[in-house]
């Protein structure tokens, strides 16, 4: 009798941010948050997020929003695929200013 008491309580109780008006409002948070970042990324990142994601104070308030409308977890997860996706695209890039200077070794001659 005690478990289904405990059952009901549980089942009673809604997760609204992770119904489908919760997600959207949530993503729209995050999409917000990551163009302000690509807008001012020619300002010096001064606030920190989760995972070492760095972000200028332009962007304060959406992130504010941001964390707001999505669970913790979420914002974590998502901070995560953002730093990745901008490591890979760091590698990738062709601007060979963002890269470090690659030496190769040099062919050894000697003298007979």
């Amino acid at each position: 009798m005690a478990l289904e008491t405990q059952s009901s309580q549980v089942s009673d109780k809604i997760f609204t941010d992770v119904l489908a008006e919760g997600r959207q409002n949530c993503y729209k948070a995050r999409d917000t948050f990551y163009s302000c970042i690509e807008k001012e990324s020619n300002k010096k990142p001064t606030e920190i997020g989760s995972v070492g994601l760095l972000y200028p104070a332009e962007c304060k308030e959406s992130r504010a929003e941001y964390v707001k409308n999505c669970r913790p977890t979420w914002v974590k997860h998502f901070d995560r695929q953002y730093c990745a996706k901008k490591r890979v695209q760091r590698l990738l890039d062709n601007d060979e200013s963002r890269r470090g200077p690659m030496s190769l070794p040099q062919p050894i001659t000697s003298k007979p």
